[in-house]
């Protein structure tokens, strides 16, 4: 499939998206998130790819929405949906993000972020939540997601201040898993990735799937999400593999089955 805002590579088991706007810093506009959304919708129904990398190359992640495209917009037409649809959809994706983050990650880009599993950022990363210095607030996960990723006063001072972090902050403050040195960010996303795409594709599916769910319940509502899921995996015969992979002292083979 041919896209206009992203550009889309698979190798074997791993895909890479890029976002692909760089005139504008890679602004988010509904175009890009409807492209987006489709690219990673097609992959998690794809058997063969376990893990994805969404990035913006080594000089931008996103430096937010697409301001000259919202200015125009009134409440009713947000309300309608233009905003909001390819979040959703990007957030029921099962399989692992991994996010490959360089240059600015703001408003919209570093929700985006906030939408991956795993996140490696380069020392020239900068994240931010400005939508405050617009007279707005971020909208898509923003006063949510961070909170839960770096705690209550530290997203109050990120939303309501609207000043950005560097990538030595956003590591401290646990928003970010890594900092590399300025371009080698996707090429350690991708060696991360190749090392994913190992492990058993069911087992890191229900995994996610317990996290992500345990993170909106009580613990203990959250410890019988993971009991189920733990139980189902006996059901695989990646779990007879790799425990007989174990006891015979060799490399598991996971088919996903």
């Amino acid at each position: 499939m041919g896209y206009e805002y992203i550009l889309v590579e698979k190798e074997g088991a791993v895909g890479t998206i890029t976002l692909n706007r760089p005139k504008v810093l890679n602004a988010l506009n509904p175009a890009l998130m409807k492209e987006l959304a489709e690219a990673l919708e097609t992959w998690d129904a794809d058997p063969e790819l376990r893990v994805m990398i969404l990035t913006g190359g080594e000089e931008n992640f996103a430096a937010g929405a697409d301001i000259k495209e919202m200015v125009t917009r009134d409440a009713v037409q947000m309300m309608q949906g233009v905003h909001g649809n390819a979040w959703q959809r990007i957030r029921k994706i099962t399989k692992p993000i991994i996010a490959a983050v360089s240059g600015y990650a703001l408003g919209g880009g570093c929700e985006l972020v906030m939408c991956c599993d795993i996140v490696i950022a380069s020392e020239s990363a900068k994240f931010g939540q400005p939508e405050i210095k617009l007279g707005i607030m971020p909208g898509a996960g923003g006063t949510q997601r961070l909170p839960r990723l770096v705690g209550k006063h530290r997203a109050m001072e990120m939303v309501l201040l609207g000043n950005f972090i560097d990538a030595a902050q956003a590591e401290r403050w646990g928003l970010v898993n890594r900092v590399v040195p300025k371009g080698q960010v996707v090429a350690e996303a991708k060696k991360l990735a190749a090392e994913l795409a190992k492990r058993p594709p069911l087992a890191v599916k229900m995994a996610k799937q317990s996290i992500l769910h345990g993170l909106n319940v009580d613990l203990e509502s959250g410890l019988t999400i993971e009991s189920q899921c733990f139980n189902l995996l006996f059901a695989t015969e990646d779990k007879t593999e790799g425990m007989k992979a174990f006891i015979e002292k060799r490399e598991a083979h996971f088919k996903g089955q």
